[in-house]
């Protein structure tokens, strides 16, 4: 029988954990995840519980043990950490951070939408770029000119060719991951689509035994493509395979949007998923239960020129 994932972390404001991304900088580990509104009491009507959000924190000493540390609120340089619950009232949503390090500072891209929709269509959403020397305070750069004002999901990476590359969901195009690229991580071109066919979400990209990776979220399970040069993509195993399945880890679902952390010899993808999915009934879709989200964690390996994943 394949071992299931364990919970690590729940988010204890509404329970919401979502898109986690996690790096390690003085022995600390640093998370950071959409605070969905899954247990509000009065989110709104539609999928305004979906939007309304803030970023959580959670720090560990190990990547397994996670406390809340609280939310970035914004100001009017940027965002800082303040601990305890976000306010009942935001007038900005924000979605997936992105956060790399540069050599020199920490970076974070962040999907911001105005308001809090309570539905998918009409709604601009924009990447948008902060700067952090200590991962708390967090100063505001301004928004990336992309393809379209429907981006979301940004993934970042030195590449190769020594170019810095930005990958994300593009809902104006059939919501396929397109890419941009910069030498300076000032000035971004846009290069086309990196991943097209099937809708997916929340790419990210690593590279790990020789190759470079793409995990992108496909609502099913994960979907994985493999380069030399992180710019030309194949998939693995065909248009149908995935990782982190409902066969692979049935009592979450199946994962959804995350990202990799490297801690020494292992790589850790940090993912999120709705433990209480499997209990809700199909016609019940929609209920506190079925929107409740954990964080769990697979170890990333390549064997046999494929990229695997196990808890």
């Amino acid at each position: 029988m394949t071992p299931q994932p364990v919970e690590l972390y729940r988010d204890p404001v509404y329970d919401g954990a979502t898109d986690p991304t996690v790096v390690i900088t003085d022995g600390v580990w640093w998370m950071f995840y959409t605070q969905r509104r899954a247990t509000h009491p009065d989110a709104g009507p539609g999928v305004a519980w979906v939007h309304g959000s803030r970023i959580g924190v959670a720090q560990s000493p190990d990547g397994v043990a996670w406390t809340y540390a609280g939310t970035l609120e914004p100001y009017a340089a940027g965002l800082t950490l303040r601990a305890g619950p976000p306010p009942g009232e935001v007038d900005v949503t924000h979605w997936a951070p992105e956060v790399i390090h540069d050599g020199e500072r920490w970076r974070m891209y962040l999907t911001e939408i105005d308001g809090i929709p309570d539905r998918w269509p009409g709604f601009a959403r924009t990447i948008v770029e902060y700067v952090s020397d200590d991962l708390r305070g967090w100063r505001r750069r301004g928004p990336i000119s992309l393809s379209s004002d429907r981006v979301i999901d940004a993934a970042v990476a030195r590449c190769p060719d020594g170019r810095w590359r930005l990958w994300f969901k593009d809902e104006a195009a059939d919501s396929v991951t397109k890419v941009a690229a910069s030498t300076d991580l000032e000035t971004w071109r846009v290069e086309g689509t990196a991943i097209g066919g099937r809708a997916h979400e929340g790419p990210y990209v690593l590279e790990l035994g020789g190759s470079w990776w793409m995990i992108v979220d496909e609502w099913r399970g994960m979907g994985v493509y493999r380069s030399a040069d992180a710019v030309a993509w194949t998939r693995q195993g065909g248009p149908d395979a995935v990782i982190l399945g409902a066969a692979d880890v049935p009592a979450t679902g199946f994962g959804h949007h995350g990202a990799a952390v490297r801690d020494g010899e292992d790589v850790w993808f940090y993912y999120f998923g709705h433990p209480r999915r499997a209990a809700v009934p199909p016609p019940e879709q929609d209920v506190i239960d079925d929107r409740r989200c954990a964080v769990y964690r697979a170890r990333l390996t390549v064997v046999d020129g494929e990229l695997r994943c196990a808890p």
